[in-house]
């Protein structure tokens, strides 16, 4: 049995396993908050829960996303996160759970569970809209395009975190560093916002840039390429101009010739990068396989 609407993209929300649990929820709320539902075939109220949460998340507009686990057949993350009695609900970000609570609940309550959560943005088709039209004019290297959403959806929102990461983002890619600083600073300091928490590891990055350009250091490796000084260097050029590639590649070099290099500064280093580029993105998605791949060959 599944409560899910069949006209509803997969894309938000799903039926989870065991087996799919850490890429649908645990990866999946690293970039939006997930709720994870914990039900059973023979669970009344989880008949009566189910519609009720699935219609709250798309009344979210992809603010959020759900993942159904019937524990019945997927017993193993029930068990660890000790679910006792069902419906169970947890809601997880940033790989962690956050919230939750037990039992069939009102919608009122609901929608104050899902508020929370998103930080009252899941009601706003406007707000989303507009993040979107800010992301995408960002991919499209429209600057004034996306300038211009995302000052639109503070005006709205002045505490949305997305559209300070956003603005951020576009004073970052024009050069203007302090202006980002004080424009991330907008947000609060223990944000878990994956979006704020990428500029200010770009923030970081680029405060420890080399002064010059990347070419001396590049004739530097080439000279010698055992010289984990000179890649370091260069790696913190590359970052610092958003090349996390060719810093990743650098980087992974000095790990692999010898990762307790001044107190695996390396190592280090790569976790600061990963968390600029996105901890999706198939930079940090390569860069985690590969060093994976050194740390226990």
């Amino acid at each position: 049995m599944t409560f899910a609407d069949p006209t509803l993209s997969d894309d938000l929300i799903k039926e989870g396993t065991d087996a799919s649990f850490m890429t649908d929820v645990v990866e999946a709320s690293r970039t939006q908050p997930v709720i994870v539902d914990f039900w059973a075939t023979w669970c009344g109220p989880c008949r009566t829960l189910g519609p009720a949460l699935e219609k709250a998340v798309r009344a979210a507009k992809g603010a959020v996303k759900m993942v159904k686990i019937d524990v019945d057949a997927n017993p193993a993350y029930a068990g660890q996160l000790r679910v006792q009695s069902i419906p169970t609900v947890y809601a997880f970000v940033n790989g962690q759970p956050v919230d939750g609570f037990q039992g069939a609940i009102p919608d009122s309550q609901i929608k104050a569970f899902i508020d929370k959560l998103t930080g009252g943005q899941g009601g706003s088709t406007e707000t989303a809209q507009l993040l979107e039209l800010g992301e995408e004019s960002l991919s499209l290297n429209d600057m004034g395009g996306a300038a211009q959403a995302f000052a639109h959806v503070l005006s709205i929102e002045p505490e949305n975190e997305k559209a300070i990461a956003g603005m951020a983002r576009v004073y970052l890619a024009g050069g203007d560093r302090e202006q980002a600083l004080q424009t991330i600073a907008m947000a609060p300091q223990d944000s878990k916002e994956p979006a704020v928490q990428s500029v200010r590891a770009q923030l970081a990055l680029s405060a420890n840039a080399p002064a010059g350009g990347s070419a001396e250091l590049e004739a530097k490796v080439a000279a010698d390429p055992n010289d984990c000084q000179a890649r370091f260097d260069l790696a913190e050029a590359q970052s610092a101009a958003g090349d996390f590639k060719g810093a990743v590649d650098n980087l992974l070099h000095i790990v692999k010739a010898d990762r307790e290099w001044n107190d695996q500064a390396a190592r280090k280093q790569l976790l600061t990068i990963f968390e600029a580029a996105g901890l999706t993105s198939d930079v940090s998605r390569d860069g985690r396989r590969r060093l994976s791949s050194i740390l226990f060959s």
